[in-house]
């Protein structure tokens, strides 16, 4: 059923690329391994795809709830590997396992307690992660059917390591399970702006995540994607940030972040899918500058906004002024016509350049309204 979707890896292409060209011998060996082997992954996606899910329906339960799942790939390219920790087991001596597993229960909880969502497809999907995947290998991905945990830089000596392991960032885990939700809801097309959409909504929930775990308030996020996984050696907070885009990093050997945060500045590129990684940085920013706008905690409201666009409004072909009008629309179902919520969603979205266009009339016009037609008064 879902065996056609493209490999989500949390570091862009345009990284990696970076550091092959201006790294040391050892980190540019290191970065052209991960981008063949990122490539690798995406053109054998199908045999893995195979796999993984096999490995899911062997271990599918039919009473659903929380079911996670983690392997170990042993440093080869199996998927899922060998099982190291199941549901409900206690922790290991290895961090990355646990990482991996309540990294998964702590996703599962904002979207089951906040947004009512039984895991990854809403009905309770088992969620398998895979870890110590390859060697060396700079990346995280779902592969369509499950989470996949490279180790980073561990095996280059401590002056030369850029990545961490990538089970150690929360949002890196909600984040790439959020590709997941995706894929089985408004299944955006990865390339252009639906991809940067998707990417977008990936970074949204990542970053909920961690301010859910955190108990943090908008105004006290971060909005970093990728916090902690740079090593003390780059010059840079993560991946990318939802609050500046375009400062997340400046990096002699990661050159610097090449997000917009604005339409005026959007990127055109064939690389990238259409620059999905790049151009996320604007509905990433609409998204952040509405839940300031509102204050509180993000996940309460603007989530809830969001979510409801995500499985209930968008399409395959969604492009930027799609989402804005959905999402305007999205805040009136759930807060009323001219509510503040709904205006901070117009508030967000003008800050980069997109304003509010077409019918986004809400379909949840209360029992006036409707009395008011059946009675041929509107």
């Amino acid at each position: 059923m879902h065996t056609h979707h493209p490999v989500h890896c949390i570091v862009p292409p345009h990284m990696l690329r970076e550091i092959s060209l201006r790294g040391t011998s050892a980190q540019r060996i290191m970065a052209t391994a991960s981008l063949a082997r990122s490539e690798q992954v995406r053109n054998n996606r199908v045999t893995d795809l195979a796999r993984s899910a096999l490995a899911a329906e062997g271990l599918a339960a039919s009473a659903g709830g929380k079911q996670r799942r983690v392997y170990d790939a042993k440093n080869g390219s199996g998927l899922p590997g060998l099982l190291v920790r199941n549901e409900g087991q206690p922790p290991v001596m290895d961090a990355g396992i646990n990482e991996a597993y309540d990294g998964a229960g702590i996703t599962y909880g904002l979207f089951q307690q906040i947004y009512g969502r039984d895991s990854i497809n809403g009905s309770g999907l088992p969620i398998v992660s895979s870890v110590h995947y390859q060697k060396g290998f700079d990346n995280a991905f779902w592969n369509g059917s499950q989470m996949v945990y490279g180790d980073g830089d561990e095996d280059l000596p401590i002056a030369e390591r850029l990545f961490n392991r990538f089970t150690a960032c929360l949002d890196v885990v909600g984040h790439e399970l959020t590709h997941g939700v995706t894929q089985y809801e408004a299944n955006l097309n990865y390339s252009g702006q639906p991809g940067a959409l998707n990417e977008s909504m990936s970074d949204v929930f990542g970053s909920l995540v961690k301010q859910y775990q955190r108990g943090q308030t908008a105004a006290e996020a971060d909005w970093i994607i990728g916090e902690g996984l740079f090593t003390a050696n780059v010059n840079g907070a993560g991946i990318r940030s939802m609050k500046e885009p375009g400062t997340a990093y400046d990096d002699p050997v990661l050159g610097k972040d090449p997000q917009p945060a604005h339409m005026s500045h959007y990127i055109n590129t064939a690389e990238d899918n259409g620059g999905v990684h790049i151009n996320s940085g604007i509905p990433n920013h609409a998204f952040y500058t509405a839940c300031i706008t509102l204050g509180g905690n993000a996940w309460e409201k603007m989530g809830r906004v969001w979510y409801k666009t995500l499985t209930e409004k968008l399409t395959v072909s969604s492009n930027f002024q799609d989402a804005a009008n959905k999402t305007y629309a999205a805040a009136g179902d759930l807060f009323g016509v001219g509510s503040t919520e709904q205006t901070a969603v117009k508030v967000g979205w003008s800050k980069v350049g997109i304003d509010i266009t077409g019918d986004t009339t809400s379909t949840n016009e209360g029992c006036l309204p409707s009395l008011m037609r059946m009675l041929g008064l509107k």
